[in-house]
Protein backbone atom coordinates (compact mmCIF):
# COMPACT_ATOMS: atom_id res chain seq x y z
CA UNK A 1 0.00 0.00 0.00
CA UNK A 2 1.17 3.50 -0.52
CA UNK A 3 1.51 5.70 2.06
CA UNK A 4 -0.49 9.19 2.02
CA UNK A 5 -0.80 12.26 4.42
CA UNK A 6 -3.30 11.85 7.46
CA UNK A 7 -6.27 14.48 7.43
CA UNK A 8 -5.83 16.85 10.57
CA UNK A 9 -9.03 17.38 10.89
CA UNK A 10 -9.85 14.00 11.17
CA UNK A 11 -7.37 13.50 13.56
CA UNK A 12 -8.47 15.35 16.29
CA UNK A 13 -12.07 13.86 16.10
CA UNK A 14 -10.27 10.27 16.42
CA UNK A 15 -8.78 11.79 19.53
CA UNK A 16 -11.97 13.03 21.22
CA UNK A 17 -13.05 9.55 20.70
CA UNK A 18 -11.28 8.61 23.29
CA UNK A 19 -12.28 11.21 25.95
CA UNK A 20 -15.77 10.80 27.55
CA UNK A 21 -17.69 7.88 26.18
CA UNK A 22 -21.26 8.07 27.78
CA UNK A 23 -21.85 5.42 30.31
CA UNK A 24 -25.24 5.19 29.13
CA UNK A 25 -23.42 3.33 26.16
CA UNK A 26 -20.71 1.80 27.86
CA UNK A 27 -23.04 -0.82 29.28
CA UNK A 28 -26.56 -2.03 29.17
CA UNK A 29 -28.84 -2.45 31.58
CA UNK A 30 -30.52 -5.50 33.30
CA UNK A 31 -33.70 -4.00 31.90
CA UNK A 32 -32.41 -3.73 28.18
CA UNK A 33 -31.40 -7.05 27.86
CA UNK A 34 -34.68 -8.47 29.48
CA UNK A 35 -36.06 -6.60 26.57
CA UNK A 36 -33.84 -8.01 24.26
CA UNK A 37 -35.10 -11.59 25.30
CA UNK A 38 -38.46 -10.72 24.92
CA UNK A 39 -37.99 -11.39 21.58
CA UNK A 40 -37.19 -15.18 21.40
CA UNK A 41 -39.35 -17.23 19.25
CA UNK A 42 -42.17 -18.23 19.94
CA UNK A 43 -43.21 -22.02 19.97
CA UNK A 44 -42.74 -24.36 17.97
CA UNK A 45 -39.42 -22.34 17.25
CA UNK A 46 -36.47 -22.52 19.03
CA UNK A 47 -35.20 -20.15 21.30
CA UNK A 48 -31.44 -19.06 22.00
CA UNK A 49 -30.39 -21.08 25.19
CA UNK A 50 -27.24 -19.26 25.87
CA UNK A 51 -28.89 -15.72 25.21
CA UNK A 52 -28.29 -14.30 28.77
CA UNK A 53 -24.53 -15.42 27.93
CA UNK A 54 -24.42 -13.56 24.99
CA UNK A 55 -26.07 -10.42 25.52
CA UNK A 56 -23.56 -10.06 28.12
CA UNK A 57 -20.11 -11.00 25.54
CA UNK A 58 -21.63 -8.66 22.80
CA UNK A 59 -22.60 -5.85 24.95
CA UNK A 60 -18.99 -5.55 26.74
CA UNK A 61 -17.06 -6.54 23.75
CA UNK A 62 -13.49 -4.23 23.15
CA UNK A 63 -15.65 -3.34 19.68
CA UNK A 64 -18.95 -2.87 20.90
CA UNK A 65 -18.72 -1.02 24.18
CA UNK A 66 -18.18 2.69 22.89
CA UNK A 67 -20.66 2.66 19.82
CA UNK A 68 -23.74 4.71 20.01
CA UNK A 69 -26.60 3.31 22.20
CA UNK A 70 -29.02 2.46 18.68
CA UNK A 71 -26.05 0.45 16.87
CA UNK A 72 -24.83 -1.37 19.93
CA UNK A 73 -29.24 -2.24 20.61
CA UNK A 74 -29.16 -3.94 17.06
CA UNK A 75 -25.99 -6.17 17.64
CA UNK A 76 -27.48 -7.44 21.38
CA UNK A 77 -30.61 -7.99 19.94
CA UNK A 78 -29.28 -9.71 16.92
CA UNK A 79 -26.78 -11.95 19.90
CA UNK A 80 -30.29 -12.69 22.03
CA UNK A 81 -31.94 -14.23 18.94
CA UNK A 82 -31.14 -17.61 17.83
CA UNK A 83 -28.10 -17.34 15.79
CA UNK A 84 -24.99 -19.40 14.26
CA UNK A 85 -22.65 -16.54 14.94
CA UNK A 86 -22.44 -13.77 16.57
CA UNK A 87 -22.37 -10.18 15.23
CA UNK A 88 -18.62 -9.83 13.39
CA UNK A 89 -15.96 -8.99 15.26
CA UNK A 90 -14.17 -5.94 14.44
CA UNK A 91 -10.67 -6.12 14.66
CA UNK A 92 -8.48 -3.24 13.88
CA UNK A 93 -5.57 -3.42 10.92
CA UNK A 94 -3.07 -0.57 13.19
CA UNK A 95 -1.69 -0.40 16.30
CA UNK A 96 -4.82 1.99 16.76
CA UNK A 97 -8.35 0.99 17.14
CA UNK A 98 -10.13 1.34 14.14
CA UNK A 99 -12.91 4.40 13.81
CA UNK A 100 -16.71 3.79 13.80
CA UNK A 101 -17.75 7.09 11.49
CA UNK A 102 -21.16 5.75 10.02
CA UNK A 103 -23.84 3.06 9.94
CA UNK A 104 -26.80 1.54 8.85
CA UNK A 105 -30.17 0.22 10.81
CA UNK A 106 -31.59 -2.13 8.15
CA UNK A 107 -35.04 -2.76 8.22
CA UNK A 108 -38.20 -4.60 5.91
CA UNK A 109 -40.02 -1.23 6.12
CA UNK A 110 -39.10 1.17 3.50
CA UNK A 111 -40.02 -0.01 0.26
CA UNK A 112 -43.24 -1.07 -1.70
CA UNK A 113 -44.13 -4.56 -0.31
CA UNK A 114 -42.75 -7.63 -2.22
CA UNK A 115 -43.26 -11.16 -2.55
CA UNK A 116 -39.82 -11.47 -0.99
CA UNK A 117 -40.87 -9.77 2.73
CA UNK A 118 -44.33 -10.04 2.39
CA UNK A 119 -47.44 -12.85 2.09
CA UNK A 120 -49.57 -11.45 -1.00
CA UNK A 121 -53.19 -13.22 -1.68
CA UNK A 122 -52.90 -14.67 -5.03
CA UNK A 123 -49.72 -14.58 -5.38
CA UNK A 124 -47.39 -16.19 -2.72
CA UNK A 125 -50.46 -17.63 -0.21
CA UNK A 126 -49.79 -20.66 -0.37
CA UNK A 127 -46.07 -20.90 -1.27
CA UNK A 128 -43.26 -21.39 1.26
CA UNK A 129 -41.62 -18.62 2.72
CA UNK A 130 -38.45 -17.59 0.71
CA UNK A 131 -36.55 -14.86 2.26
CA UNK A 132 -38.30 -13.39 5.52
CA UNK A 133 -40.44 -15.31 8.43
CA UNK A 134 -37.57 -17.18 9.81
CA UNK A 135 -37.95 -18.56 13.61
CA UNK A 136 -41.84 -17.81 13.35
CA UNK A 137 -42.00 -14.18 12.44
CA UNK A 138 -39.63 -12.53 14.03
CA UNK A 139 -38.85 -9.25 12.51
CA UNK A 140 -35.77 -9.51 9.88
CA UNK A 141 -33.40 -6.63 11.08
CA UNK A 142 -29.73 -5.72 10.49
CA UNK A 143 -26.77 -3.44 10.94
CA UNK A 144 -24.24 -2.38 9.12
CA UNK A 145 -20.51 -0.92 10.60
CA UNK A 146 -18.35 1.73 8.40
CA UNK A 147 -14.76 1.58 10.27
CA UNK A 148 -11.97 3.24 8.92
CA UNK A 149 -8.75 2.05 9.48
CA UNK A 150 -6.22 4.81 11.22
CA UNK A 151 -3.31 2.81 9.32
CA UNK A 152 0.38 4.68 9.46
CA UNK A 153 0.65 7.31 6.40
CA UNK A 154 -2.78 6.66 5.08
CA UNK A 155 -5.67 9.23 5.65
CA UNK A 156 -8.02 8.97 8.79
CA UNK A 157 -11.09 11.22 7.19
CA UNK A 158 -13.29 8.46 5.39
CA UNK A 159 -14.38 11.89 3.41
CA UNK A 160 -10.79 11.02 1.39
CA UNK A 161 -11.18 8.44 -0.97
CA UNK A 162 -7.45 7.39 -0.31
CA UNK A 163 -8.72 6.06 3.32
CA UNK A 164 -9.16 2.14 3.72
CA UNK A 165 -12.39 1.61 5.31
CA UNK A 166 -14.36 -1.61 6.49
CA UNK A 167 -17.57 -2.97 5.98
CA UNK A 168 -19.02 -5.47 8.54
CA UNK A 169 -23.10 -6.53 7.70
CA UNK A 170 -24.85 -8.25 10.45
CA UNK A 171 -28.29 -9.85 9.40
CA UNK A 172 -30.86 -11.86 11.75
CA UNK A 173 -34.08 -13.13 9.94
CA UNK A 174 -32.98 -14.22 6.31
CA UNK A 175 -34.03 -17.90 5.23
CA UNK A 176 -30.68 -19.68 3.03
CA UNK A 177 -30.95 -19.59 -0.51
CA UNK A 178 -30.80 -22.99 -2.17
CA UNK A 179 -31.64 -22.90 -5.08
CA UNK A 180 -29.98 -21.76 -8.54
CA UNK A 181 -26.90 -20.09 -7.18
CA UNK A 182 -28.75 -17.47 -5.82
CA UNK A 183 -27.43 -14.86 -3.04
CA UNK A 184 -28.71 -11.87 -1.13
CA UNK A 185 -26.22 -8.64 -2.14
CA UNK A 186 -25.68 -5.15 0.28
CA UNK A 187 -25.44 -2.12 -2.33
CA UNK A 188 -24.44 1.19 -0.55
CA UNK A 189 -26.23 3.77 -2.21
CA UNK A 190 -25.41 7.57 -3.13
CA UNK A 191 -28.47 9.27 -4.66
CA UNK A 192 -27.41 11.61 -7.19
CA UNK A 193 -26.84 15.30 -6.53
CA UNK A 194 -26.99 18.42 -8.52
CA UNK A 195 -23.66 19.76 -8.76
CA UNK A 196 -22.66 23.84 -8.94
CA UNK A 197 -22.07 25.61 -12.04
CA UNK A 198 -19.37 26.30 -14.16
CA UNK A 199 -18.45 27.45 -17.62
CA UNK A 200 -18.36 24.60 -20.13
CA UNK A 201 -15.37 22.54 -21.67
CA UNK A 202 -14.22 24.25 -24.99
CA UNK A 203 -16.34 21.34 -26.61
CA UNK A 204 -19.24 22.91 -24.80
CA UNK A 205 -20.13 19.79 -22.78
CA UNK A 206 -19.97 20.22 -19.11
CA UNK A 207 -16.82 19.82 -17.06
CA UNK A 208 -16.56 16.77 -14.73
CA UNK A 209 -18.57 17.04 -11.95
CA UNK A 210 -20.53 20.17 -12.66
CA UNK A 211 -23.20 21.70 -14.83
CA UNK A 212 -23.49 24.85 -17.15
CA UNK A 213 -25.57 27.92 -17.10
CA UNK A 214 -27.88 26.64 -19.45
CA UNK A 215 -28.44 22.96 -17.53
CA UNK A 216 -28.85 25.19 -14.92
CA UNK A 217 -32.26 26.72 -16.20
CA UNK A 218 -33.19 23.73 -17.75
CA UNK A 219 -33.83 22.05 -14.43
CA UNK A 220 -34.86 25.54 -12.55
CA UNK A 221 -38.05 25.03 -15.08
CA UNK A 222 -38.72 21.39 -13.95
CA UNK A 223 -41.43 20.49 -11.51
CA UNK A 224 -41.14 22.77 -8.19
CA UNK A 225 -38.04 23.97 -8.71
CA UNK A 226 -36.11 21.30 -6.33
CA UNK A 227 -33.06 20.70 -8.61
CA UNK A 228 -30.56 23.86 -7.73
CA UNK A 229 -27.28 22.53 -6.87
CA UNK A 230 -26.42 21.25 -3.65
CA UNK A 231 -29.94 19.04 -3.59
CA UNK A 232 -30.23 15.77 -4.22
CA UNK A 233 -31.41 15.54 -8.18
CA UNK A 234 -35.51 14.15 -8.38
CA UNK A 235 -36.52 13.31 -12.16
CA UNK A 236 -39.74 15.53 -11.28
CA UNK A 237 -38.07 18.33 -10.30
CA UNK A 238 -40.73 18.25 -7.16
CA UNK A 239 -39.45 17.71 -3.63
CA UNK A 240 -36.90 14.04 -3.01
CA UNK A 241 -39.34 10.86 -2.38
CA UNK A 242 -37.68 8.39 -1.32
CA UNK A 243 -38.80 4.43 -1.47
CA UNK A 244 -41.55 4.03 0.40
CA UNK A 245 -44.30 1.41 1.60
CA UNK A 246 -46.62 3.59 -0.78
CA UNK A 247 -44.77 3.20 -3.95
CA UNK A 248 -46.81 1.10 -6.52
CA UNK A 249 -44.46 -0.08 -9.11
CA UNK A 250 -44.22 0.24 -11.98
CA UNK A 251 -46.09 3.79 -11.92
CA UNK A 252 -45.12 5.58 -8.32
CA UNK A 253 -41.84 5.07 -7.28
CA UNK A 254 -38.78 7.28 -6.06
CA UNK A 255 -37.90 10.32 -7.82
CA UNK A 256 -34.23 10.16 -7.06
CA UNK A 257 -31.86 8.71 -9.00
CA UNK A 258 -29.11 5.94 -7.20
CA UNK A 259 -26.37 4.73 -7.98
CA UNK A 260 -25.58 1.68 -6.20
CA UNK A 261 -22.22 0.45 -5.07
CA UNK A 262 -21.81 -3.59 -4.23
CA UNK A 263 -20.85 -4.96 -1.14
CA UNK A 264 -20.47 -8.33 -2.24
CA UNK A 265 -22.58 -11.72 -2.21
CA UNK A 266 -23.68 -13.32 0.70
CA UNK A 267 -25.92 -16.43 2.15
CA UNK A 268 -27.90 -17.10 5.44
CA UNK A 269 -26.45 -19.31 8.07
CA UNK A 270 -28.35 -22.45 9.37
CA UNK A 271 -30.15 -20.10 12.16
CA UNK A 272 -31.24 -17.31 9.31
CA UNK A 273 -28.58 -15.16 10.67
CA UNK A 274 -26.15 -13.82 7.47
CA UNK A 275 -23.12 -11.73 7.84
CA UNK A 276 -20.63 -9.95 5.21
CA UNK A 277 -17.23 -8.43 5.51
CA UNK A 278 -16.05 -5.97 2.77
CA UNK A 279 -13.22 -3.40 2.32
CA UNK A 280 -14.38 -0.05 0.66
CA UNK A 281 -11.34 1.65 -0.89
CA UNK A 282 -10.48 2.90 -4.46
CA UNK A 283 -9.68 -0.57 -5.61
CA UNK A 284 -13.23 -1.44 -4.27
CA UNK A 285 -15.30 1.57 -5.01
CA UNK A 286 -15.91 1.04 -8.76
CA UNK A 287 -19.88 0.42 -9.96
CA UNK A 288 -21.41 -2.12 -12.23
CA UNK A 289 -21.67 -1.54 -15.71
CA UNK A 290 -24.36 1.12 -15.80
CA UNK A 291 -25.15 0.13 -19.71
CA UNK A 292 -26.99 -2.95 -17.89
CA UNK A 293 -29.99 -0.90 -16.83
CA UNK A 294 -32.23 -1.00 -19.53
CA UNK A 295 -32.02 -4.74 -19.12
CA UNK A 296 -32.43 -5.43 -15.72
CA UNK A 297 -36.47 -4.55 -15.42
CA UNK A 298 -36.19 -1.17 -13.71
CA UNK A 299 -35.42 1.20 -16.36
CA UNK A 300 -37.55 3.68 -18.11
CA UNK A 301 -37.41 4.64 -21.66
CA UNK A 302 -38.03 8.28 -20.89
CA UNK A 303 -38.15 10.34 -17.57
CA UNK A 304 -41.50 10.19 -15.86
CA UNK A 305 -42.85 6.16 -18.14
CA UNK A 306 -43.19 3.33 -16.25
CA UNK A 307 -40.37 0.59 -17.38
CA UNK A 308 -40.95 -1.65 -20.47
CA UNK A 309 -37.93 -3.85 -20.72
CA UNK A 310 -39.79 -7.19 -19.45
CA UNK A 311 -43.21 -6.30 -21.11
CA UNK A 312 -41.05 -5.59 -24.36
CA UNK A 313 -38.92 -8.96 -24.28
CA UNK A 314 -36.02 -6.89 -23.46
CA UNK A 315 -34.98 -8.87 -20.06
CA UNK A 316 -31.25 -10.02 -20.61
CA UNK A 317 -30.86 -8.71 -23.88
CA UNK A 318 -27.62 -7.07 -23.17
CA UNK A 319 -24.81 -8.68 -21.48
CA UNK A 320 -21.37 -7.17 -20.20
CA UNK A 321 -19.60 -10.33 -19.90
CA UNK A 322 -17.17 -9.30 -22.38
CA UNK A 323 -16.13 -6.29 -21.07
CA UNK A 324 -16.19 -2.82 -23.41
CA UNK A 325 -17.85 0.39 -22.93
CA UNK A 326 -21.84 -0.34 -23.86
CA UNK A 327 -24.03 -0.29 -27.40
CA UNK A 328 -22.67 2.84 -28.85
CA UNK A 329 -19.01 2.29 -27.37
CA UNK A 330 -16.10 -0.43 -28.21
CA UNK A 331 -16.95 -4.03 -28.17
CA UNK A 332 -14.35 -6.68 -27.94
CA UNK A 333 -13.22 -9.72 -28.88
CA UNK A 334 -14.15 -12.53 -26.60
CA UNK A 335 -11.22 -14.59 -27.13
CA UNK A 336 -9.40 -11.64 -26.02
CA UNK A 337 -10.59 -9.53 -23.14
CA UNK A 338 -13.81 -12.74 -22.33
CA UNK A 339 -12.43 -14.95 -18.98
CA UNK A 340 -9.42 -16.64 -20.09
CA UNK A 341 -8.71 -20.27 -18.56
CA UNK A 342 -4.70 -19.46 -18.88
CA UNK A 343 -5.35 -16.36 -17.17
CA UNK A 344 -8.74 -16.08 -15.22
CA UNK A 345 -10.18 -12.46 -14.42
CA UNK A 346 -9.64 -11.62 -10.98
CA UNK A 347 -10.68 -7.72 -10.73
CA UNK A 348 -8.42 -7.92 -6.64
CA UNK A 349 -5.49 -8.16 -9.34
CA UNK A 350 -5.28 -4.04 -8.70
CA UNK A 351 -2.25 -3.74 -7.49
CA UNK A 352 1.04 -5.04 -9.15
CA UNK A 353 4.47 -2.93 -9.61
CA UNK A 354 4.44 -4.41 -13.35
CA UNK A 355 1.17 -3.01 -14.59
CA UNK A 356 1.22 -5.89 -16.93
CA UNK A 357 0.30 -7.89 -14.53
CA UNK A 358 -2.53 -5.88 -12.90
CA UNK A 359 -6.43 -6.60 -14.50
CA UNK A 360 -7.57 -5.36 -17.29
CA UNK A 361 -9.94 -6.85 -18.01
CA UNK A 362 -12.66 -4.89 -15.30
CA UNK A 363 -16.47 -4.94 -16.13
CA UNK A 364 -16.88 -2.01 -13.80
CA UNK A 365 -16.26 1.53 -13.53
CA UNK A 366 -14.96 4.30 -10.36
CA UNK A 367 -18.01 5.42 -8.47
CA UNK A 368 -17.65 8.88 -9.69
CA UNK A 369 -17.54 8.25 -13.41
CA UNK A 370 -20.50 6.14 -13.02
CA UNK A 371 -21.86 9.80 -11.46
CA UNK A 372 -20.69 11.34 -14.09
CA UNK A 373 -22.21 9.35 -16.30
CA UNK A 374 -25.60 10.04 -14.74
CA UNK A 375 -25.12 13.58 -14.90
CA UNK A 376 -24.68 13.26 -18.30
CA UNK A 377 -28.11 11.30 -18.59
CA UNK A 378 -30.22 13.17 -16.42
CA UNK A 379 -29.51 16.56 -15.11
CA UNK A 380 -27.06 18.14 -18.63
CA UNK A 381 -30.41 17.96 -20.62
CA UNK A 382 -29.05 20.95 -22.14
CA UNK A 383 -24.95 20.40 -22.25
CA UNK A 384 -25.37 16.42 -23.40
CA UNK A 385 -27.37 15.64 -26.52
CA UNK A 386 -30.55 18.05 -25.39
CA UNK A 387 -32.62 16.48 -28.59
CA UNK A 388 -31.80 13.20 -27.32
CA UNK A 389 -34.78 12.08 -24.77
CA UNK A 390 -34.60 8.57 -24.73
CA UNK A 391 -32.89 7.41 -21.34
CA UNK A 392 -31.73 4.17 -22.99
CA UNK A 393 -29.59 6.01 -25.80
CA UNK A 394 -28.57 9.14 -23.65
CA UNK A 395 -26.92 6.23 -21.17
CA UNK A 396 -25.36 4.45 -23.91
CA UNK A 397 -23.64 7.36 -25.22
CA UNK A 398 -22.92 9.01 -21.94
CA UNK A 399 -21.06 5.52 -20.60
CA UNK A 400 -18.88 5.47 -24.05
CA UNK A 401 -17.76 8.95 -23.66
CA UNK A 402 -17.12 8.90 -19.75
CA UNK A 403 -15.45 5.54 -20.10
CA UNK A 404 -13.32 6.99 -23.28
CA UNK A 405 -12.27 10.15 -21.19
CA UNK A 406 -10.07 7.50 -18.78
CA UNK A 407 -9.38 4.85 -21.49
CA UNK A 408 -6.41 5.82 -22.55
CA UNK A 409 -5.95 2.58 -24.62
CA UNK A 410 -9.21 3.15 -26.34
CA UNK A 411 -10.04 -0.66 -25.49
CA UNK A 412 -13.63 0.93 -23.98
CA UNK A 413 -11.72 -0.56 -21.05
CA UNK A 414 -10.86 1.06 -17.50
CA UNK A 415 -8.48 -0.86 -16.42
CA UNK A 416 -7.16 -0.78 -13.10
CA UNK A 417 -3.78 0.81 -13.87
CA UNK A 418 -6.35 3.67 -15.75
CA UNK A 419 -8.57 3.78 -13.15
CA UNK A 420 -5.58 3.95 -10.29
CA UNK A 421 -6.55 6.96 -7.64
CA UNK A 422 -2.87 8.04 -8.58
CA UNK A 423 -2.91 8.24 -12.61
CA UNK A 424 -3.61 10.92 -14.46
CA UNK A 425 -6.37 11.35 -16.76
CA UNK A 426 -8.44 13.70 -18.97
CA UNK A 427 -5.97 16.75 -18.37
CA UNK A 428 -6.30 16.12 -14.06
CA UNK A 429 -2.88 15.34 -12.43
CA UNK A 430 -4.64 12.15 -10.70
CA UNK A 431 -7.96 10.25 -10.36
CA UNK A 432 -9.30 11.00 -6.99
CA UNK A 433 -12.45 12.92 -8.56
CA UNK A 434 -13.54 9.33 -10.36
CA UNK A 435 -14.27 8.03 -6.57
CA UNK A 436 -17.40 9.03 -4.38
CA UNK A 437 -16.62 8.96 -0.61
CA UNK A 438 -18.01 6.38 1.79
CA UNK A 439 -19.75 9.26 3.40
CA UNK A 440 -22.09 10.25 0.39
CA UNK A 441 -23.42 7.04 0.11
CA UNK A 442 -26.58 8.25 1.97
CA UNK A 443 -28.41 4.67 1.64
CA UNK A 444 -28.16 1.01 2.19
CA UNK A 445 -30.20 -1.65 0.87
CA UNK A 446 -30.01 -5.57 0.41
CA UNK A 447 -31.36 -7.33 -2.25
CA UNK A 448 -32.36 -11.55 -2.92
CA UNK A 449 -29.82 -12.20 -6.22
CA UNK A 450 -30.50 -14.56 -8.79
CA UNK A 451 -27.63 -16.30 -10.81
CA UNK A 452 -28.72 -13.95 -14.18
CA UNK A 453 -25.17 -12.94 -15.43
CA UNK A 454 -25.74 -9.26 -14.49
CA UNK A 455 -23.96 -7.25 -12.19
CA UNK A 456 -26.43 -4.03 -12.12
CA UNK A 457 -29.17 -5.07 -8.61
CA UNK A 458 -32.31 -7.23 -10.25
CA UNK A 459 -34.91 -4.85 -11.69
CA UNK A 460 -32.76 -2.03 -11.00
CA UNK A 461 -33.07 1.21 -10.34
CA UNK A 462 -36.30 -0.12 -8.81
CA UNK A 463 -36.96 -1.61 -5.30
CA UNK A 464 -38.64 -5.61 -6.55
CA UNK A 465 -35.92 -7.45 -5.21
CA UNK A 466 -35.31 -5.73 -2.05
CA UNK A 467 -35.50 -6.74 1.33
CA UNK A 468 -33.86 -4.41 3.72
CA UNK A 469 -33.03 -0.88 3.80
CA UNK A 470 -31.77 1.37 6.00
CA UNK A 471 -30.27 5.17 5.83
CA UNK A 472 -26.75 6.58 7.23
CA UNK A 473 -26.50 7.65 10.52
CA UNK A 474 -23.37 9.65 10.82
CA UNK A 475 -21.42 9.54 14.20
CA UNK A 476 -19.50 12.50 14.94
CA UNK A 477 -16.91 12.34 17.00
CA UNK A 478 -15.82 8.50 16.03
CA UNK A 479 -15.60 6.07 18.06
CA UNK A 480 -12.96 2.98 18.54
CA UNK A 481 -14.92 0.70 17.73
CA UNK A 482 -12.49 -2.55 17.27
CA UNK A 483 -10.74 -4.94 19.34
CA UNK A 484 -7.19 -7.29 18.67
CA UNK A 485 -5.61 -7.10 15.82
CA UNK A 486 -6.63 -8.80 12.44
CA UNK A 487 -3.72 -11.61 11.83
CA UNK A 488 -2.31 -10.02 8.20
CA UNK A 489 -3.17 -5.89 8.30
CA UNK A 490 -2.64 -5.93 4.74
Amino acid sequence: MRAFKNMSAFDRMRNNAFVGVSSAIIGLTLATAHDARAEQPPPPCHPNPHAAEDVATVANRGDVVSLPGPLKARLVQLADRPHSILPLQVYGEAPSPSLLFQYYLLETSGFERNVFVSVIPGVNDTAMKTVTGGNCGLPTVGSVRLVVEPKPGLPTDPNNVRAFIDVFTDISGLFVINNESGWYEGWMIHDLVVPSVAPPRPDGHAQFGKITGEDAVHLARMGSGNNVPGHIFTTDGNAVRFPSESDRFPRFQTNVVPLQLSMGAYNSLQQSDAHNYWEFNYTTNWIHPLYELPFTGGFPDRIGAPPDAFEDGEIGKLSSLVPGSGPFGVKNKANVYGDSPYRPRDPDLFDADVDSQREFRQRFIPSGLANEVFLDVFVRRASFFPWENNLNRRLFLAYALEVARVDTNRDGVVSASEGDVDTASDGFPDNTRLFIPATAFNRFAVTREINDGYLAPRFAPSQRAWVLTGALQAVSPVVPASEGRDGDDR
